[in-house]
């Protein structure tokens, strides 16, 4: 009988293809095909190096086997395998030792390495991978608008995308890829760029089947150069939808506190115009702590102050306002911590945090010392919260 051993797997329901872990395994473990990136379990020594750099928590998942998933069975699954029954060996002292080998391998294979949300239980099903790498789908830009400031450093563009008669069936929350032109310096075709969609399902025009994303420029970005300096007209290959957690709730009793940075409010745009084209006047449910460097850099600045404060609660904050002292989205949960206290109260309260990585420790700890000084403990909230649907992380 073959020794059970622990193998790496990445579910590929929750997966968005965005190919960082791929890009970031030393040993280059991680492969991928047109529909799925896997582990390859002869190649991978449990680094770990690809487990916090994953936006969706989809990469850490484990199973204990006899004989290892090859990378043939994994590019084939839509869904990971349940763990399987192992045999352990029998009867007496050589078959104790092994059963208790095997229930610790048991729980360190699923102890992995921080947590992996749900969806909400009242969200629409999405549609995920309905176009891939090898079958991408053409859309026309319809539009590329800058959101930003002339003289900020920072070019952020509202990009819309028309489908024209072809499906996109795409949820508020999802993402979408974007395959530049060209290839990179091995002479490999580039991988799609993903990005979060900032309209809601039934398009950024109500009936038109186009989608909007935000894109920043980055220096010796290949494909956020490429989308920034997109014209009306031109065509671009795209793949997705992916994403099946960071979704919005169907529930109209369902509070959001929505937190993010710069182009991870693309999502919690597309959450707000839902919920105005869906429920008007479903006032009090929505908040947006919402960071930049100054209201110049912060996008949909303008639209978003026409949006009613009995809609959405607005607190923005500023980290290099002229004779002003710097504030973070951690200093601004803490102005509104009684506030943010009554939705830890809460079973309908739903956090989503989305936006650059480096805010995601300041914000866990802003979160547990409210909940310390209101006498919960943060940790058990969060790991409620996120095993109901009600918790969820993107950052990169």
């Amino acid at each position: 009988m073959n020794k059970p051993i622990k193998q790496h797997l990445i579910d590929p329901e929750i997966c968005i293809r965005c190919y960082t872990c791929e890009m970031s395994c030393p040993i280059e473990a991680i492969t991928h095909n047109d529909d799925n990136v896997v582990v390859d379990a002869e190649k991978c020594n449990f680094c770990m190096d690809c487990i916090p750099v994953c936006p969706t928590g989809s990469i850490d998942e484990w199973r204990v086997v006899n004989t290892p998933y090859s990378v043939e069975e994994q590019f084939e699954w839509m869904e990971l395998p349940e763990q399987e029954d192992i045999e352990t060996g029998g009867e007496g002292e050589d078959g104790e030792a092994l059963d208790d080998a095997m229930a610790a391998l048991l729980a360190e294979a699923h102890s992995g390495a921080g947590g992996k949300s749900v969806a909400p239980a009242t969200a629409s099903k999405p549609t995920v991978n309905l176009y891939n790498l090898g079958k991408p789908i053409t859309a026309r830009v319809q539009g590329n608008y800058r959101l930003t400031a002339d003289d900020s450093d920072a070019d952020v563009r509202h990009i819309i995308l028309d489908f024209g008669g072809q499906p996109m069936p795409v949820l508020e929350g999802q993402s979408i890829g974007i395959i530049p032109p060209g290839e990179d310096a091995n002479g490999k075709t580039h991988l799609p760029r993903l990005y979060s969609v900032s309209s809601p399902r039934d398009g950024e025009r109500p009936g038109f089947n186009n989608v909007s994303l935000t894109v920043k420029r980055e220096d010796q970005g290949i494909c956020s150069n490429y989308v920034c300096d997109l014209k009306t007209g031109d065509e671009v290959r795209v793949t997705g939808p992916f994403g099946s957690t960071f979704l919005l709730p169907s529930d109209p009793e369902a509070q959001l506190l929505m937190i993010c940075t710069g182009t991870g409010s693309a999502p919690f745009r597309g959450f707000t115009m839902r919920r105005q084209r869906e429920m008007p006047a479903n006032t009090g449910k929505l908040t947006l702590v919402f960071g930049a460097r100054k209201p110049g850099e912060l996008p949909y600045f303008g639209p978003l102050k026409k949006v009613a404060d009995s809609f959405m609660h607005k607190v923005f904050a500023f980290s290099r306002l002229d004779d002003a002292p710097k504030q973070y989205v951690q200093d601004k949960l803490r102005d509104e911590k009684d506030h943010v206290a009554a939705l830890l109260h809460s079973d309908t309260a739903y956090i989503y945090i989305c936006g650059k990585k480096e805010m995601e420790h300041g914000v866990e700890e802003a979160l547990a010392d409210i909940a310390r000084a209101n006498g919960l403990e943060w940790k058990t909230i969060r790991d409620r919260m996120r095993e109901d649907g009600r918790y969820h992380v993107e950052t990169y």
